[in-house]
């Protein structure tokens, strides 16, 4: 990181450790490259978490446009796909999981957009009172990433679930069974079962409980959302097109599996502070 200070998003030798390899060549023109790849990694990353636009990046990081340039570079000859998923798949590993998934949860969540998202890809949620995107994901027993699509917030739950089920056949067929809300209920159920071979199970309230419940399968993409939101970038739609929304939420995964092979020094969240 040469002589810059730290920053909370950057990450340490240990997480850079797991994720060089898979970190393309930065450009260098015939000239040794004048910015490193754990530089343009760590700079992407500070977007995220912090929420910042891109020409808001410190002087301390390579320049905005360079760093804006990879970031769209990487997304496109799918070098984000596959950093996300040969982490998702050590995670799962570390975690005695088969990395090939079996079982998955789908749900939807609409975020506002900011004035950045043009009219052509932003809508209104009905439902939500929310104008702007729905992220339509799939996520495993665990509340890792499968597959994602981002959709205006006006496409129904259902549609989007038929596009991101769809779309789960390339990134992980080996899914069999899916859990789903009440809203998915209906002829998606058939459509699955008959078209991906995929089986959809309905969950829901039991029968006479009208207050809020945590409900089982339910609570794990739930998490899931509030990983993501958890990056500033992340809790409004801010990005131009939506398939840099895609990679913006992959990015913020890469972070969370990053630190979770490589835990940094210090408390975890969940662990008691020390009172002296």
């Amino acid at each position: 990181m040469g002589s810059r200070w730290s920053y909370p998003s950057d990450l340490t030798d240990e997480q850079w450790l797991v994720v060089e390899a898979l970190v393309p060549a930065v450009r260098g023109g015939g000239r040794p490259a004048e910015h490193s790849r754990r530089e343009i990694v760590n700079a992407i990353l500070y977007v995220v978490r912090t929420g910042c636009s891109w020409r808001q990046l410190p002087h301390d990081f390579p320049p905005w446009a360079t760093v804006f340039w990879y970031f769209k570079q990487w997304r496109a000859d799918g070098t984000v796909d596959r950093i996300h998923d040969r982490l998702r798949a050590a995670v799962r590993d570390a975690a005695g999981r088969d990395p090939m998934a079996s079982a998955g949860i789908v749900d939807a969540q609409s975020v506002k957009g900011s004035d950045t998202v043009g009219a052509a890809t932003r809508g209104f949620d009905a439902g939500k009172k929310t104008n702007g995107r729905k992220r339509h994901i799939v996520v495993d027993t665990m509340g890792l990433l499968l597959a994602v699509i981002i959709t205006t917030a006006s496409v129904q739950d259902r549609d989007g679930a038929r596009t991101v089920l769809d779309r789960l056949r390339f990134t992980m067929p080996s899914v069999a069974h899916v859990w789903a809300g009440g809203g998915y209920a209906g002829k998606l159920v058939d459509w699955a079962r008959d078209r991906l071979r995929i089986g959809i199970e309905i969950v829901r309230k039991p029968l006479g409980v009208k207050t809020f419940q945590v409900l089982p399968r339910r609570r794990v993409v739930e998490r899931t959302f509030a990983w993501i939101v958890r990056c500033r970038r992340l809790d409004h739609a801010y990005e131009r097109l939506p398939e840099h929304s895609d990679a913006m939420i992959k990015w913020a995964m890469i972070g969370l599996m990053t630190r979770r092979l490589a835990p940094g020094p210090g408390r975890r969240p969940w662990q008691p502070s020390t009172v002296t």
